[in-house]
């Protein structure tokens, strides 16, 4: 595949290759690295043949193993791995002359060279009858240098006939180098990147992304993976990654390899990185923050190039640096953006640069041209609300003294908001969530579990997917409560919990002892540090509610967010009479006023319900 992206300005100078040969460690400068099959980023599942070590490919077998099965015509592979030799190729014993006594190693016609060619000289008679009288050489003093290879050596050579062709192949080195390295390949149980094919300044960009991804630890890495990587990067030539953008080496690598892409990826942007630098110093003065280097998860952006005035460009930078510094989640800071990114256009569309034409006669113009927007009434309350703290932030923190007095927003400036309908779902559907059959579909043990601490405890889905191993306490008369994080409030919590989910939550525990969350990401996470996302676990209860035939009163399909299990259990605890206070404080509420949300929900299930009896 060609690229058709053009060069850019590298940004290898030598200020960049000065940072690698600072940051780059020892271990992964070699040209041949060497990893073990029990490695938790660069290891793997070890190949299912009884005593091999070796790190498993294709159907479960290491390469070497998977190449003999197939040439072996592919038999039934658990008889195969039944009867197989576990000793990868190189380690298998070599060919020895059919003659009895002779030590030799087969070179032609099952002999050594020595008994070959004298038996081709006698006119290849039977070889039975030629072999009881044929010539028998004496035993040499020591076998073929090889570790493992008891054959005899040739008469002009330390190896036997096999391995003194294969040290003939590489080039005829120092023996002894020759052998060690040879029993090192041999016995090395896990996977090999060579880089030696890579010119010295991208072999260390890719040293370095091996590094990376050894201490992060966050996902597996098979060297298989970046070899592809490297034989596309030497095939096209590249003295360093950063000398293209990055979609020009993932379409070189094509789509269809997404692993050896992800990699690319993933060392492009550590390149680019270092290069460029981390940190607040570095990042703020940029139109386009990669969060990623300001310690957040993940490849986001926060983008203030839209921003037309340079005086609201800097004023929403100081904004957002303050918001996230005191704590603000990202999300809420992202509203923020799109809230005064939208406002500078209109302010750039009328005419308006600097702050002291920001007043009250422009924002009422602003709120004509706002509600001409389609969009909910919800929407543009959170709008106006991310201006009036801009605003206030501007005045509290004196950034600017030129805003004017009376650019501000009023109460009656915000849409009128109904009263949300009740988001709980029926009894007749929880019937049918909560029947142990159904429960028991959860092909995932963990997703059965989580769905009961969604249902009895009304957490978060991402809150529950969080939890610590050790989230069950004990007060102090022994009853058990549920310990977790609420991330909207920035606080921990309780939940009373029964006696029967306090076994689960401890079976999971024992279950995932080394794990440091208690529900961990089954794959790509070799600490097991990384909790199942939210994501995650919705598809597989949007698979579970599909196959439970779950349907409501109109025998519809059911379709709900895990998040309606919240509000189902705080309708549930009104109409059991259960004072609103306390159901605030299992729900974890800041506000008695959403609490009384499922009061009134109290009174609107039992009209519907009325009016279904009628």
């Amino acid at each position: 595949m060609t690229a058709t992206t053009s060069p850019r300005d590298p940004l290898t100078p030598r200020g960049l290759a000065g940072k690698l040969m600072a940051v780059v460690r020892p271990e992964f400068r070699a040209s041949e690295l060497r990893f073990a099959s029990d490695d938790p980023v660069f290891g793997g599942r070890v190949c299912r043949v009884s005593h091999c070590t070796r790190i498993a490919h294709g159907r479960g077998l290491c390469q070497g193993h998977h190449q003999r099965w197939r040439g072996e015509g592919r038999p039934d592979l658990e008889s195969y791995l039944a009867t197989t030799d576990p000793q990868w190729r190189r380690a298998r014993p070599n060919g020895k002359c059919a003659l009895d006594g002779c030590g030799y190693g087969v070179a032609r016609s099952g002999l050594c060279a020595l008994h070959a060619q004298r038996w081709h000289k006698a006119g290849r008679p039977d070889l039975t009858t030629w072999s009881a009288r044929a010539e028998r050489a004496a035993a040499p003093k020591t076998p073929c240098l090889i570790e493992h290879c008891d054959l005899w050596p040739r008469a002009t050579s330390v190896f036997c006939h096999t391995h003194h062709n294969t040290w003939r192949v590489h080039g005829n080195g120092p023996v002894a180098e020759f052998a060690a390295a040879f029993v090192t390949a041999t016995e090395s149980a896990g996977g090999t990147i060579t880089l030696e094919q890579l010119p010295p300044g991208l072999r260390l960009e890719i040293a370095y992304g091996l590094q990376c991804r050894s201490d992060e630890r966050a996902t597996v890495t098979r060297p298989t993976v970046v070899m592809l990587a490297v034989r596309v990067l030497a095939a096209a030539g590249a003295a360093s990654l950063l000398e293209q953008p990055e979609e020009h080496w993932r379409s070189l690598i094509g789509p269809t390899k997404s692993n050896a892409q992800s990699f690319i990826s993933f060392t492009y942007r550590k390149l680019e990185d270092l290069a460029e630098g981390e940190g607040w110093e570095a990042e703020y003065p940029r139109d386009r923050w990669r969060l990623r280097r300001l310690g957040f998860p993940g490849d986001n952006i926060l983008r203030f190039d839209q921003i037309p005035q340079p005086v609201l460009r800097d004023l929403a930078k100081r904004w957002i640096r303050w918001r996230l510094a005191s704590g603000v989640h990202l999300d809420v800071a992202r509203r923020g953006i799109r809230a005064l990114t939208r406002f500078a256009q209109f302010c750039d569309a009328v005419g308006i640069e600097e702050l002291p034409g920001i007043d009250r006669a422009l924002l009422e113009r602003y709120l004509a041209d706002l509600s001409a927007e389609r969009w909910r009434d919800q929407f543009k309350s959170g709008h106006l609300g991310q201006l009036t703290s801009f605003f206030q932030a501007i005045r509290i923190h004196q950034w600017d003294q030129r805003l004017p007095a009376t650019a501000m927003f009023f109460p009656d400036d915000h849409p009128q908001r109904p009263e949300l309908p009740p988001r709980a779902l029926s009894e007749q559907v929880m019937a049918q969530v909560e029947h142990p059959d159904n429960l028991a579909r959860f092909t995932n043990p963990a997703y059965r579990l989580t769905t009961l601490i969604l249902i009895r405890c009304g957490l978060r889905v991402s809150d529950a997917l969080k939890l610590p191993p050790d989230c069950v306490v004990a007060d102090s008369d022994g009853a058990p409560y549920l310990r977790y994080f609420n991330h909207k409030m920035k606080r921990e919590a309780l939940v009373p919990i029964d006696e029967e989910l306090r076994a689960l939550l401890d079976q999971q525990r024992a279950e995932r002892a080394s794990a440091a969350c208690l529900f961990p990401r089954p794959s790509k996470n070799p600490d097991g540090i990384m909790p199942v996302s939210s994501s995650t676990y919705r598809l597989a209860l949007y698979r579970w509610l599909e196959h439970c035939d779950v349907r409501d009163e109109t025998r519809a399909p059911v379709h709900f967010t895990p998040h309606q299990w919240r509000h189902t259990l705080g309708t549930r605890l009104i109409n059991r009479d259960v004072p609103q206070e306390v159901v605030r404080k299992i729900l974890d509420h800041d506000s008695p006023l959403m609490t009384a949300h499922y009061a009134n929900s109290r009174e609107l299930h039992q009209v519907n319900a009325l009016s279904l009896v009628a």
